[in-house]
């Protein structure tokens, strides 16, 4: 019974893991350490444009498949980074990047983390003021003064 088990479930997974090794594709093979580490580098640092949230050593897209491809035959062929990253941003714009430099077209980029920071301690700051403000004992008249006096004297 358990070894019929085994066998119905070694049957049903074996589909998946052979469609696992076709999608892999072949081994990639370079011809020094320093282009394996340069490949390695680029296809973390470059986004997919169709996924957006991934880089193209994450994504199973199509698109990030050719552009891995891209990476790596340019790589063989000798071009350095800044080239293969030039290279995507004239194909693709500065998208691909997941840090794009700092220009006239992505200062707002760069600069939101601080303006919004910025905003957040402008309001914690009117918050804190505004609250010592309802703290502080208000001023009362001496009618007011002798009610309070007369209440506390009652109780």
């Amino acid at each position: 019974m358990i070894r019929h088990t085994l066998l119905l479930l070694i049957a049903w997974l074996a589909p998946a893991g052979l469609a696992m090794a076709l999608a892999i594709g072949e081994p990639i093979v370079f011809d020094s350490e320093a282009q394996k580490r340069q490949y390695d580098t680029l296809v973390r640092e470059l986004r997919c444009t169709v996924c957006q949230s991934e880089t193209i050593h994450e994504s199973n897209a199509e698109l990030a498949a050719d552009m891995r491809r891209r990476v790596y035959d340019m790589t063989l062929a000798g071009h350095d980074a800044d080239a293969i990253v030039d290279f995507m941003v004239q194909r693709y714009g500065d998208y691909v990047r997941y840090r794009p430099p700092l220009q006239a077209n992505t200062f707002l980029l760069w600069a939101s983390p601080f303006l919004l920071m910025f905003g957040g301690v402008i309001v914690w700051w009117r918050v804190i003021v505004g609250r010592r403000s309802m703290i502080e004992r208000p001023d009362f008249t001496e009618q007011e003064r002798a009610v309070l006096e007369r209440l506390r004297n009652d109780a």
